[in-house]
């Protein structure tokens, strides 16, 4: 079932009634404004106002259903991310598999990943370049166990050099300037959406197959989301077409951006919501740990340039 992001960008008050979220939003005249959302149809809850109050029977709920709930900084930017802790009634015993993990296992996974992510980048380029990424191309298919050769970081340089054709000297640094911060947006809606399905079934988010920051709570969600990264940078080239390159993030961009979990994509030969996409990726990344399988399943960006 394809489950709903919601994002509240205004004061509220956030409380459960009847299996619902029910938000509580002051109007200009004085009155109250209701709506509800029944908990079970929601995925992602997006909390981007200092003045929300969030009820404690409210997020146990959300959590007991498996939603990713985050919260948003003064800037307006993604800061925090709440998952349950029991995400699965198998989830001991699917960490064990994930811890047990053999080192060539794990560095044939982050083969897979830096192959997927390259071709999805070629692929990007040649939408908007309209011409194939030959180099890239080449270099998906060189990738070996666990990229001992870093080609994931050669193909990033190329890339980020021309996907935006128009903003020639673009650099992809978090505190650059636009379009970096619909980037980090995109990527940050995109990290909730890896981490809850990575959750949901039974896996760790913090033990990655190649990411190892002591600091970071979700190194595998780091991991699993490289290949899904150029949807992101797809969507915000055509933003940065038709509105050339904001530098703010409007309520239509976070829109535009928000929407990303019900973007179409491609994988295994179906197409489906990219939401539901993470669910199969994750559900064949936990099938590998066990030993069932040995391919992780990702989503292909088309390789035709756009009309």
């Amino acid at each position: 079932m394809m489950k709903r992001t919601i994002y509240i960008g205004n004061p509220a008050y956030l409380s459960l009634r009847l299996k619902q979220l029910e938000v509580r939003q002051p109007s200009d005249d004085r009155e109250t404004t209701v709506r509800t959302i029944p908990i079970e149809d929601i995925g992602v809850v997006l909390l981007d106002h200092p003045q929300i109050t969030i009820t404690h029977a409210l997020l146990e709920a959300l959590l007991e259903n498996n939603c990713a709930v985050v919260t948003c900084s003064a800037t307006h930017m993604p800061s925090g991310l709440l998952l349950p802790l029991d995400g699965h009634t198998l989830q001991t015993e699917r960490f064990r598999a994930q811890i047990d993990a053999s080192l060539p296992l794990r560095k044939q996974l982050w083969q897979q990943t830096v192959q997927a992510k390259i071709l999805n980048q070629a692929h990007a380029l040649h939408t908007v370049l309209g011409e194939p990424a030959k180099n890239m191309l080449a270099w998906s298919r060189q990738v070996k166990s666990g990229d001992a050769d870093n080609l994931e970081a050669r193909a990033a340089a190329f890339y980020w050099r021309n996907l935006f054709i128009s903003l020639p000297g673009f650099v992809r640094e978090r505190g650059e300037a636009a379009p970096n911060s619909l980037l980090n947006y995109g990527y940050a809606i995109l990290r909730a959406i890896i981490a809850r399905a990575l959750v949901g079934c039974g896996l760790l988010p913090t033990l990655g197959i190649h990411h190892h920051n002591k600091y970071n709570a979700y190194c595998l969600a780091d991991d699993i989301m490289e290949p899904y990264r150029p949807y992101v940078d797809l969507l915000v080239v055509e933003i940065c077409e038709e509105q050339g390159f904001p530098t703010e993030l409007t309520k239509e961009i976070k829109a535009r951006l928000l929407a990303l979990p019900t973007l179409d994509v491609e994988i295994e030969g179906q197409r489906r919501p990219l939401m539901l996409a993470a669910t199969q990726t994750a559900t064949s990344l936990l099938r590998c740990f066990t030993g069932e399988a040995r391919r992780l399943a990702y989503p292909l960006l088309p390789c035709e340039p756009s009309d």
